[in-house]
């Protein structure tokens, strides 16, 4: 597993009613992180900060241990952490990627501090209940056409139920605005966002807005400006990526029947049986053919498909990596935010 900045994150509370939180100060040398391990406080499932009931309901009757904040009747609730610059990040489906992306924020967050050492503080709710239920989702989707899938009977309320839950504790929580580094959540984006206090941060959103500001040139003279797009049935079937694209004006190329079929499924096969040299070569083949079909740019919005590559290929010079567009909005937003007040 991705280690992050060497933290060690080796507190999992294995719960199927309570999340397993996470918070994390920054403030914090970065050359901390680089020399030794960091212990990160964590907060145990009895210390939620609101406890779910039967119905998934947070009660108000509970103190938080190891913090300040209480929620009885007729108290005034102190925020988990007082800085107006912290993030509420939300794990999705793969905790490799919710790491790695606590990486590129924290290293791009204190490059960009006028001393160097210190990062913006965030507040993680790491659930293996809502993974689990991410995981399975996907696994129930299947492809049916070039722009339409379908998915097994399903009941997704649970997955919503479970995200506005971890929205509504980070909200309570302190932050100033929440991101979820995980493709397919964004699935029920508007749901989980819906009379959110916070800004609500998209991920796709960043990416458009990001190729966007790029003033990127087609590859042939007179034609639409192209942006391919690969990611799993599922993401490609919510639509989302698709919608935030077209929304900044791209033409959004997506692999075909016939290469879904024959690499892009079949490079997912390869990596779930750990064949990763044939799911490499799948996933080269497959980023090939969007390419000549005159694409400016690939968005991998994959995390599995993108760590396939080794760092220094020269088709990943071609690819966009949505979580340093996300991490780069993010650490973007809560700075021009905090110069405001």
């Amino acid at each position: 597993m991705l280690q992050m900045l060497d933290v060690m994150l080796t507190m999992s509370f294995q719960t199927r009613n309570y999340p397993s939180l996470t918070f994390c100060p920054a403030n914090t040398p970065r050359n901390k992180y680089k020399s030794r391990s960091y212990q990160v406080q964590a907060l145990p499932p009895s210390s939620v900060i609101f406890n779910a009931d039967e119905s998934g309901k947070f009660s108000d009757d509970k103190k938080v241990y190891g913090s300040n904040l209480t929620s009885r009747k007729g108290e005034s609730v102190t925020p988990l952490i007082s800085e107006a610059s912290s993030v509420g990040i939300i794990g999705g489906a793969s905790v490799d990627a919710t790491l790695k992306f606590l990486r590129k924020l924290v290293e791009l967050s204190s490059s960009e501090d006028e001393d160097g050492i210190n990062s913006l503080p965030f507040v993680l709710c790491s659930d293996p209940l809502l993974n689990k239920e991410l995981m399975t989702y996907e696994k129930s989707y299947f492809f049916s056409g070039r722009s339409k899938s379908e998915s097994l009977n399903m009941d997704t309320s649970p997955i919503v139920h479970n995200i506005r839950n971890k929205r509504n504790f980070l909200e309570k929580s302190g932050a100033c605005c929440i991101v979820m580094p995980c493709h397919i959540s964004h699935s029920w984006y508007d749901e989980a966002s819906q009379e959110c206090s916070v800004p609500y941060i998209h991920m796709a959103e960043c990416v458009a807005s990001e190729l966007k500001e790029a003033k990127l040139k087609p590859i042939e003279a007179g034609s639409p400006l192209r942006i391919g797009l690969l990611a799993t049935n599922a993401t490609l079937a919510a639509g989302f990526y698709q919608e935030k694209l077209q929304n900044q004006g791209f033409e959004v190329v997506l692999p075909d029947k016939a290469t879904m079929e024959h690499t892009v499924i079949p490079a997912i096969e390869a990596l779930n049986r750990k064949d990763m040299e044939g799911a490499c070569n799948l996933l080269r083949i497959t980023l090939q053919v969007l390419l000549v079909r005159a694409v400016s740019s690939i968005v991998v919005a994959s995390h599995d498909m993108w760590d396939l590559l080794p760092q220094d290929d020269p088709l990943l010079k071609k690819c966009i990596d949505p979580l340093d567009a996300l991490a780069r909005t993010t650490v973007k937003w809560v700075k021009s935010s905090a110069q405001k007040t």
